[in-house]
């Protein structure tokens, strides 16, 4: 669904969104009509589409159907949402028990306009019950809780009912499990003895059904940890993603890709253990809890040799946990410097094979193999010892206590006879295995905990403030005030802006210019929220940046870098990603805008053209008007362009600049560049030098009164001199020659 015509921005917005976006407006936020999602099918937005709408957006929402004296209880001042039968929608701003009315608000209405006076019966003729409830967060979201070991517990504990199933299959199959024990023990000392043909045909068909069941809920038991391995997979998977995107930026420009998703995925091994491993451990306790009594009843040697032999497998374990530790921790660091390693030379590829340079990176991945293989041998030889040494005590647990009950059945001993000896080796194996299984558990543990420790070093660092709740929304015009902002990259001493003040009003075309290091990029850095540790103040529209909702303000910004990159897709989807909801003129306009469009209708598919990954079948300089295209596409109050036509050739760089007065027009642009020819029709040009604000002016008056201006002027424009005194020396020769 679209909230409006091809054009997607002059289109009459529906009642429905503008009550939410009025709402909204009572608290201080500002909700954008295209970025609602309408379900499938959908002609008019539902009350569950609009509150996902408002929750994505960083409001708590929640649909729900009320009735009359729901309304009359709702005396909070805040707005409520009504949305009535004939798709349009109301808001609620008020309830007069005495008078029983409620006043009520059309959303399409001025604010001058006295709400309406509605009582019961009326409301009823007009309204069924569906009503949007919404207010600004009071608390951090659920995806805020640090990613620890008692997280993922907490998700596994959300499935108690498939859990509650799981323990109820489980003490079943034990109950069934015990039962043939027992009918096999009278088979052996009862029907043996008697020769009851019939009593071994009745016991023979039970134990058939009994195992048939025991059969079917195994069967089931596997299913529904199936079931609940796929359901906390699923939201682990939304979890990580939300955490890897709210991550600072900085965090990405200091670690390789590689060692990122390698460690994260660590997260699906450690899931694995505790639906796996450690669920199926804990769900063999309870047979433990059931049989070991019975164990006991049947024999007490016996069954405390099972319990010395599962102790001595434990203590065993136990004493190899601290030098496994110690290894397998240099195992991870090696593993995960081995993945950086192949990480970066995937990205990198093009440049790997631009300069030759696969030997090199062929003997760092040999080196890094080899250290990983070193540490895993390690961990592989000081592992190989515990099981050496468990081995014999668990042959022991199987073979031992066979003979040894062998040989107290031959004395004649009263607690063991034949049939309670054959019983005995049916339970005591189901009963050994949880034992084992517990002891070995241990060992696994560890290597978890490494596990864990690594998807935790990602998913637990800061994240962005306010990044996904929180913060103002303001409704941006595009003016831009700095004052005395300070900033300092971490690790270093001298500032990276050095009490910079300026201020610019709304629509303004902003360059910004100076040599290396002078702190451009860093300016736009700020503006865009990336790093917020500066001191000072810097402005949006009069709010502090530092207080706006980071996803607000980048949506009202538009951002073309230096190098950019293109996503997986036709070039349609590549121009609308900021706004799918827009339609394919949107996409041409805004190429048009961005001087991609001669070149786009050129292409064998048009704007259905598939892109592959890192672009290869466009130039730098389409690809510089396709992001171009890509920032433009929102209409955004601030666009950004930071080096933006420096992979441009020239032919593209003018076609650019001569659009960037139309693409000016209405909103607020930042230009750094190098090329100070293209920032001549600019309102005003700010000079930086050393992080610091030389001057900021026109072109005319810089050149006039800025000797850093002047200076690079003069080093871009001196190939113009050296032309015409070139001319000048040989023109008289020529004339000589004549």
């Amino acid at each position: 669904m679209s909230t409006g015509d091809g054009g997607g921005r002059d289109a009459p917005i529906h009642p429905r969104l503008l009550a939410m976006m009025n709402a909204a407006r009572y608290y201080g936020m500002e909700l954008d009509p295209h970025e609602f999602r309408a379900g499938p099918d959908e002609t008019v937005p539902s009350a569950a589409a609009l509150s996902a709408w408002a929750q994505g957006s960083g409001m708590w929402s929640r649909a729900l159907r009320l009735r009359w004296r729901h309304l009359m209880r709702l005396n909070t001042g805040s707005p409520v949402i009504l949305l009535l039968d004939d798709g349009t929608a109301a808001l609620l701003v008020g309830a007069s028990i005495e008078a029983k009315v409620v006043a009520l608000r059309d959303p399409r209405s001025s604010d001058a306009e006295a709400p309406i006076q509605v009582d019961e019966m009326r409301l009823a003729e007009v309204w069924s019950g569906e009503a949007v409830l919404m207010r600004a967060l009071r608390e951090q979201t659920e995806a805020d809780p640090p990613f620890t070991m008692s997280y993922l517990f907490g998700q596994v504990a959300k499935e108690k009912k498939s859990l509650r199933d799981l323990f109820l299959a489980s003490f079943t199959i034990s109950l069934l499990h015990l039962l043939p024990a027992l009918m096999v023990m009278k088979v052996m000392d009862k029907v043996m003895q008697h020769q009851s043909y019939s009593t071994l045909f009745l016991i023979s068909v039970l134990v058939g059904i009994m195992i048939l069941f025991e059969t079917l809920l195994s069967f089931g038991r596997r299913l529904i940890i199936l079931v609940v391995g796929a359901r906390i997979d699923a939201r682990l998977n939304l979890h990580i993603f939300n955490r890897l995107v709210r991550l600072p930026l900085d965090y990405f420009e200091r670690h390789p890709a590689g060692e990122t998703m390698y460690k994260v995925s660590q997260v699906h091994k450690v899931r694995e253990f505790i639906t796996g491993k450690l669920l199926a451990t804990v769900l063999d306790l309870i047979t433990l809890v059931i049989l070991l009594p019975f164990l006991f009843w049947i024999n007490t040697t016996l069954a405390w040799m099972i319990l010395v032999c599962s102790a001595l497998i434990a203590l065993i374990i136990v004493a190899f946990l601290k030098p496994m530790r110690a290894v397998y921790s240099k195992v991870l660091k090696a593993e995960t410097s081995k993945q950086a390693a192949l990480g970066e030379t995937v990205f990198g590829m093009k440049t790997v094979k631009s300069l030759a340079l696969e030997p090199q990176r062929k003997a760092l991945w040999d080196e890094r193999v080899a250290e990983s293989g070193k540490w895993r041998l390690a961990m592989g030889k000081i592992a190989n010892w515990p099981q050496t040494l468990v081995n014999p005590i668990e042959r022991f647990m199987w073979v031992g206590v066979v003979l040894i009950g062998a040989y107290m059945t031959l004395e004649g001993e009263a607690s063991m006879r034949l049939g309670g000896l054959i019983s005995f080796m049916m339970l005591s194996q189901r009963v050994a295995q949880p034992l084992v299984g517990l002891a070995r558990l241990m060992e696994d543990w560890e290597e978890i905990r490494g596990s864990m420790a690594q998807a935790a070093d990602v998913l637990n660092r800061p994240i962005e403030r306010d990044s996904a709740s929180g913060g103002l929304r303001p409704k941006f015009a595009g003016a831009i005030t700095f004052d005395d902002v300070t900033f300092t990259y971490a690790g270093t001493k001298l500032p990276a802006l050095d009490r910079v003040s300026f201020s610019i009003p709304a629509g303004t075309m902003l360059g910004v210019v100076g040599r290396s290091g002078s702190g451009k990029s860093t300016l736009t850095r700020l503006l865009q929220g990336i790093n917020r540790e500066y001191s000072g103040f810097l402005k949006i529209d009069n709010a502090d940046l530092r207080e706006i909702n980071l996803r607000h303000l980048r949506s009202n910004y538009g951002v073309v870098l230096q190098e950019n990159f293109l996503f997986r897709g036709s070039i349609r989807d590549n121009i609308l990603a900021g706004r799918p909801g827009l339609t394919l003129e949107d996409a041409v306009r805004a190429a048009r805008l961005a001087g991609a469009e001669e070149f786009i209708e050129r292409m064998p598919n048009g704007y259905e053209t598939y892109v592959e990954e890192g672009s290869p079948n466009l130039s730098g300089g389409q690809r510089q008007r396709l992001a171009i295209a890509r920032a433009v596409i929102t209409d955004p109050r601030i666009l950004i362009l930071d080096e933006a036509t420096s992979a441009l050739d020239p032919e593209s760089e003018a076609l650019v600049n001569a659009n960037l007065l139309r693409i000016a027009r209405g909103r607020t642009m930042v230009i750094v560049s190098h090329r100070l020819s293209s920032l001549v029709d600019c309102d005003q040009i700010m000079v930086l030098e050393r992080g610091e604000l030389v001057d900021i002016a026109p072109h005319n008056v810089l050149l006039e009164r800025c000797t850093v201006y002047r200076q690079l002027w003069a080093q871009q424009n001196r190939h113009l001199e050296t032309q015409g005194s070139r001319h000048a020396a040989i023109a008289p020769t020529l004339v000589q020659g004549d």
